[in-house]
């Protein structure tokens, strides 16, 4: 029995307006404050400013990954399953945001006085915290996503305009904190290594995080009536149920490719998204204001994914788009670095090098973003194909799981990148200028060609995906049938 007894076929369906699109997005705008905010800063703070033994802090961050995981799946079979007059996914997107803000602020406003163990553990459950509460809001909002559109392309219009939402929300708080929080003083040249405006700088990320996301589930809950709903046959959550729906998505070998994928794009991503900061900061010399050039790169690139992706889909089909921004989201991140080892790039304090950088960085910002747009609709495609093999729409679990797996690998990388620290004798409280240069030769070629190695594999298994836009109209047309036939079933 088809989810969408109920539900009228996609021709019936008003066309979705921009107004739908921007208030689904803006959700992952506050997603990225509170994720970036952690990201970019959390580690650096706990091993710069206080102290904490970067393999410590790493291993937090990877526990956070791990446990956080394992949530995001159960979260998504719960919500495919959940009866309300507010449908599957909104009640879990009213109830995040308040806890959400509160492990925010924990994280950044440890008590005094802690110990080297007790830090750890501060940080520890404060990050563990206040990913289960995102998980609580994300991934129904991302199988909100999914479900908004049954159209090839307009699906990756919906992925745009919530994958641009990421850069303004990232960007929005990037900016906020390098230009009036973290400013150079006579005391701390390097802002970020001031510890006085984490406070006030925890306090806006939270405030933003909480409205926005009651935001984004306020103005959409007008979509709720014409959402699909589950079977009324389907059981209730149970462990045993849980593990039928995630035996139902990994029986389909297109999703499988995109895990694999994933898994070892997300390894990449994740070495190089923790330790960024060390090579701005001390690699290449930047005092933290500058940093903010960076995001010049960063709207040209999610501007030009925003713009670009659904021409590229109409064109060359979604595999096509994500094999080849697969390969160049491998080679540009690491170019700078890589051209330094090789003598092809200015010193540091050269008035040419920011430039260069921002102009690769503006590239790598734009591949890594089509390439997460491209997955991210074609996730739709596949549950597509999941709903006439049997009977269910599982956006929740397909999102997830895919979840579930970037977080797991990502945990690997980051306590990967708390390990490059220590194996390349990075010292604790640094000062910019006064690192070793080996200790910088080693943290560029991490960097650089080594985090290559297995964003070179990720292109491979996203080589093995292949739904066309062709395979897509004959399972909508196959849905579309199954819809006609089955017989309707009173409210």
């Amino acid at each position: 029995m088809s989810v969408d007894e109920a539900r009228p076929d996609a021709s019936e369906l008003p066309s979705l307006r921009l107004r739908t699109k921007l208030a689904f997005g803006i959700g992952s705008a506050a997603e990225t404050i509170a994720l970036f905010s952690l990201g970019s800063y959390g580690l650096l703070y706990y091993n710069q400013v206080l102290g904490l033994p970067g393999w410590l802090g790493g291993l937090a961050i990877s526990l956070s990954f791990v446990v956080d995981g394992f949530a995001d799946p159960v979260v998504g079979s719960i919500s495919d399953r959940t009866r309300s007059r507010l449908g599957r996914r909104h009640p879990f997107m009213y109830a995040a945001p308040i806890p959400i803000a509160l492990f925010l602020l924990a994280i950044f406003n440890p008590p005094d006085g802690l110990s080297h163990t007790l830090l750890f553990l501060w940080f520890t459950g404060s990050v563990i915290g206040l990913r289960v509460a995102m998980s609580v809001f994300h991934t129904p909002h991302l199988a909100l996503g999914g479900e908004l559109s049954e159209s090839y392309i307009e699906r990756t219009k919906v992925m745009a305009w919530n994958n641009f939402s990421t850069w303004i929300g990232g960007t929005s708080i990037s900016l906020i904190a390098l230009t009036y929080f973290f400013k150079a003083t006579p005391e701390y040249p390097r802002g970020l290594l001031n510890p006085a405006p984490y406070l006030p700088f925890s306090l806006l990320a939270a405030g933003a995080t909480l409205t926005i996301l009651f935001g984004s589930a306020w103005f959409t809950r007008d979509q709720i009536p014409r959402l699909p709903r589950p079977p009324k046959d389907q059981p209730p959550f149970s462990p045993f149920e849980f593990l039928k729906d995630v035996g139902k998505i990994l029986a389909n070998r297109n999703y499988v490719w995109l895990l694999a994928g994933l898994f070892a794009l997300s390894l990449m991503t994740g070495i190089r998204d923790t330790l960024g900061l060390y090579g701005g900061t001390y690699y290449w010399g930047f005092p933290s204001e500058m940093l903010r050039w960076y995001s010049l790169g960063s709207l040209v690139g999610f501007v030009s994914a925003l713009t670009l992706t659904p021409r590229l889909h109409a064109r060359w089909g979604k595999r096509g788009v994500i094999i080849a921004s697969a390969a160049a989201s491998v080679v540009f991140p690491a170019l700078g670095y890589i051209l330094r080892e090789v003598g092809w790039m200015f010193p540091n304090g050269d008035p040419r090098l920011l430039p260069t950088l921002v102009a690769i960085s503006a590239v790598s910002y734009a591949t890594g973003a089509i390439l997460n747009i491209s997955v991210m609709s074609a996730l739709a495609d596949v549950a597509d194909e999941n709903e006439v093999r049997f009977g269910v729409r599982q956006e929740g679990v397909l999102y997830s799981t895919r979840a579930l797996f970037a977080k797991l690998d990502t945990a690997i990388g980051a306590a990967l990148a708390g390990i490059v620290l220590t194996l390349i004798a990075f010292p604790e409280k640094a000062q910019p200028g006064e690192v070793d240069p080996g200790v910088l030769q080693n943290l560029g070629l991490f960097l650089g060609p080594i985090s290559m190695i297995p964003g070179v594999f990720a292109v491979l298994l996203y080589s093995r995906f292949s739904i066309s836009s062709a395979d897509h109209a004959a399972t909508r047309a196959k849905i579309a049938a199954a819809r006609r036939e089955a017989p309707a079933i009173p409210n």
